[in-house]
């Protein structure tokens, strides 16, 4: 239980408290320790190959080649995992709830990909407030977009767009897999009907366009397309982990008009990262990648200070729940809104130039 509103002053203002607060989870799939798990997938680019994230690379006469380490839900992925429970339950009572109106559409914020800097946004009735936002924070006081868009302040956001500013993650969290083992696998489609007798095409294009993945008769389902040697997951030898960072150093960086307002700024943003790190999101990623706890190897949570010095840290979910609410109240937190997205607003933005 939290014993009062000033129960962590020394970890918002650097006084003695710890610089991080970090969460290590040990994860394995639902099936078993040695089962096969699936990653993401990625476009080619800049010289990656496309496919799953390995670092190093698979070597290509001996793809088994260990150690490496491979990428499960990327720190971006992990955030739009984690900021949508603030539209939530007793979550939304947290922070404003601002709502986009796109024709027959709403939206809230927190489904913005890029945040307080996301288009959508930045073309609503909001244009201007965030603006100014924006620029205030440029001069050093982040309570303005605090009051519009919290939640940008712990999971980062930069107004790229427009005035530059930027603020870094508070929160982080990324899976990644150890020593990973990968494999393939191969399927094939077979039609139902052999539509070559059914006279759709002859036997001569039935036979030139079986085997090719890039014919259209294989790609609109008449004939068979086998597909061999596709991505068939990993198995992580060494183990799946989810690390998960609260900054308090950065934290520490946020200010507002004067001091009161300062402590009572950091206080909120705080409660929502608590809450943030601390919550239990679905353990499903994608197709073939459900990760639970492992039981034989328990979660690790602990303040890390500026000397090295690691401490178990006891904030339960509930406890950041609590001092979050309190935190919010103490800082009067904004109000929720719903904004028309303006089509005038988004044709002059298309005109502007970077």
């Amino acid at each position: 239980m939290i014993q009062s509103l000033s129960t962590f002053d020394a970890w918002v203002t650097g006084d003695s408290g710890p610089a991080a607060l970090v969460i290590r989870e040990h994860l394995m799939p639902v099936e078993g320790y040695d089962s096969a798990v699936f990653p993401p997938t990625f476009a080619a680019g800049d010289g990656f190959p496309g496919g799953y994230n390995i670092d190093p690379p698979p070597v290509r006469d001996e793809p088994w080649k260990l150690p490496n380490v491979c990428l499960i839900d990327s720190v971006g992925s992990q955030a739009n995992r984690i900021e949508p429970i603030f539209a939530e339950g007793e979550y939304a009572k947290l922070i404003p709830q601002i709502v986009v109106r796109a024709g027959e559409r709403e939206i809230n914020l927190l489904e913005a990909g890029h945040r307080a800097g996301d288009a959508l946004v930045r073309c609503s009735e909001l244009q201007e407030e965030l603006h100014r936002a924006f620029e205030a924070l440029l001069s050093g006081n982040a309570e303005p977009l605090a009051k519009i868009a919290p939640t940008s302040l712990v999971f980062g956001v930069w107004d790229s767009r427009d005035t530059q500013a930027k603020l870094p993650r508070l929160v982080s969290s990324a899976i990644r897999a150890f020593d990973v083992r990968r494999l393939t696998r191969g399927a094939v489609y077979i039609p139902p009907v052999d539509y070559a007798e059914l006279d759709v095409f002859s036997e001569a294009e039935k036979e030139k366009a079986e085997g090719s993945s890039k014919s259209p008769l294989a790609q609109r389902g008449f004939v068979h397309n086998p597909a061999s040697g596709s991505h068939g997951g990993v198995i992580a030898t060494g183990g799946i982990r989810r690390d998960a960072t609260l900054s308090l150093a950065a934290l520490q960086m946020l200010k507002a008009a004067d001091a009161d307002r300062t402590i009572a700024l950091r206080r909120y943003i705080l409660g929502l990262s608590f809450v943030a790190l601390t919550a239990n999101t679905s353990s499903y990623l994608r197709q073939g990648c459900n990760l639970v706890l492992d039981p034989q190897r328990p979660r690790e949570f602990s303040e890390v200070y500026r000397d090295g010095q690691r401490r178990p840290a006891n904030v339960s979910h509930s406890d950041a729940i609590e001092f979050a609410m309190a935190a919010a109240d103490g800082f009067g937190k904004g109000e929720g809104r719903t904004v028309a997205f303006e089509k005038t607003r988004a044709k002059a933005d298309v005109k502007k130039k970077d």
